[in-house]
């Protein structure tokens, strides 16, 4: 009777274990995030992120609606933790957090093992990239969360057609909304679209032939997209206070959706195959360290143990790396999220691989009722699982000070230093590292609207010509400083007088434009 008590106070130990471990591994990764989040404001994306948000704005292209309307709604809810802009950052710690929860039941499916979802979930928090990214406003992070959810759904989906559930067909519907969902989020997630048609032939290669379920599938993933994308022109209609482009307009909706702004950043896929290669086996090796040897052969492994999982996720990586590393437009790092939690199951399902071996050397014919047999077996697992995170533990001092922003108020300095010493009525024309944190301070905390701050893209949607034609429109009338790249400002310095407005934090330096240079020609002069 007290064995039979045991073994069942064991069984319900394991099983409530098992339910806490994701939400578990989920805190310790928000934690890691939170000790390093910066403290507000930020410049470039972020501090666009950081405004548009709130205000259920129009972001750049591909305009990011799953990510506003989230954090819009963490806007809310979060109110008593600061200002927006912290919010904002949190959002990223809190859904760093759910991609590692995820992480854990994702492998917990793939090998049936929770102490290995675990290792994995605590592998991909400790990661250089998913950790930085997780310390600010960005909409990547939801993109990493997103697509563990869909590899969670469609591995549920697999097994369960391959049993014959009666639930199957629900899995893969679900599967097909959180994809519309990610579709409204981020443009990367149209390359995962051929592995899962791979993945889908290959587990149920008669599934083409159900049009019942291949449309609830098609009406799930257009429908909720489209919902999702219907706030880019019902807000720009609706007079939102920053909209990128024009999406109320036809041409200007899919000039956002698309991504036409950005259609020369991406350079030859095929040019350059060796240093290609070669830059992703350097990024490869900054995430993981030693265990990048392991790759291949984890890829091996999984391919051997669960075939169509291979096929999924390979698919997926060499997609989005390749065009990853073709591409040349800003931080790029934050598109190899989803890669790096492609490679954390390859080693987990190795990890089980080896688990799995020792087992069978250590107990040839495994009896759980031999005295420490159940005991020598965990050990087992957990010392295959302790290599297996070890490295990125080890690493993680080093990695914390490399992600660490915890300490950063450049942005939040420097945009309140730029509208303490602007004159009244004043007008900045910036670029957009330093337009977003200043957006955030008229639009979010009321400050300066006597300011007018033309961005570049302002230029664009208003047309109102170029630097110089701002600079004539203005000059005389208001106040005209400017923020301009350095290599910008030696051109700018030939056709203006100009007065240096220099920033104590040594951050971004001001330009008052004082009057055009008068160019001698013959006796007489002109004014450009």
């Amino acid at each position: 009777m007290t064995g039979g008590r045991s073994k069942g106070l064991g069984a319900r130990w394991r099983s409530l274990a098992g339910g806490a471990a994701p939400a578990l591994v989920g805190m310790l990764a928000f934690a890691l995030a939170r000790s390093t989040l910066l403290p507000g404001q930020g410049l470039w994306d972020t501090g666009e992120f950081q405004v548009v948000a709130p205000v259920l704005g129009t972001a750049h292209p591909t305009g990011y609606p799953s990510y506003v309307l989230l954090g819009w709604l963490a806007n809310l809810l979060l109110a008593p933790f600061g200002e927006p802009a912290l919010r904002l950052n949190l959002l990223n710690a809190i859904t760093l957090g759910v991609a590692a929860g995820l992480t854990v039941l994702l492998v917990r499916r793939l090998t049936a093992r929770t102490l290995v979802g675990v290792a994995a979930g605590l592998l991909l928090a400790l990661t250089p990239i998913p950790w930085r990214v997780g310390s600010f406003a960005d909409p990547h992070m939801l993109h990493l969360a997103l697509v563990a959810g869909l590899l969670l759904l469609l591995v549920g989906w697999e097994k369960r057609a391959r049993s014959g559930g009666a639930d199957a067909d629900r899995w893969l519907v679900g599967a097909a909304a959180l994809y519309g969902v990610a579709l409204g989020n981020q443009a990367l997630t149209v390359l995962l679209a051929p592995g899962i048609a791979l993945f889908v032939l290959a587990v149920e290669p008669g599934t083409w032939r159900r049009p019942s379920l291949v449309g609830r599938c098609a009406l799930a993933v257009l429908g909720i997209a489209a919902l999702l994308y219907l706030e880019l022109p019902i807000r720009a209609a609706m007079g939102a206070p920053l909209v990128y482009g024009h999406p109320d307009t036809w041409g200007g909706f899919w000039y956002v959706v698309l991504g036409l702004q950005f259609g020369g950043a991406l350079g030859g896929l095929l040019a350059d195959v060796t240093g290609k290669a070669a830059a992703l086996t350097t990024l490869a090796t900054a995430q993981f360290g030693p265990l990048v040897a392991l790759i291949p052969a984890a890829l091996l492994v999984t391919a051997i143990r669960r075939p169509r999982y291979a096929l999924l996720t390979a698919t997926w990586l060499v997609m989005t790396c390749w065009f990853a590393v073709s591409y040349t437009n800003a931080d790029i790092e934050r598109y190899y999220l989803g890669p790096i939690l492609i490679v954390v199951s390859w080693l987990a399902i190795a990890a089980d691989g080896v688990i799995e071996a020792l087992e069978a050397w250590l107990f040839v014919q495994p009896d759980a009722g031999r005295r420490g047999g159940e005991a020598r077996r965990i050990v087992a697992a957990a010392v295959i699982c302790a290599a297996l995170i070890s490295p990125a533990v080890i690493a993680a001092p080093t990695t914390r000070l490399l992600v660490d922003q915890s300490t950063d108020t450049s942005a939040a300095d420097w945009s309140r230093w730029t509208l303490q010493v602007v004159a009244p009525d004043a007008v900045l024309v910036t670029w957009w590292d330093y337009s977003t944190p200043l957006w955030y301070r008229q639009l979010i905390l009321g400050e300066r609207p006597d300011v007018s701050v033309i961005d570049d893209r302002t230029r664009l949607d208003a047309n109102l010509g170029s630097v110089d034609d701002v600079i004539r429109a203005n000059l005389g009338r208001r106040p005209v400083y400017l923020v301009r790249r350095d290599e910008d400002v030696a051109g700018l310095e030939g056709r203006w007088l100009v007065d240096q407005v220099i920033d104590p934090g040594g951050i971004q330096s001001l330009l008052r434009v004082v009057a055009p240079r008068v160019a001698s020609v013959g006796p007489a002069t002109i004014a450009p």
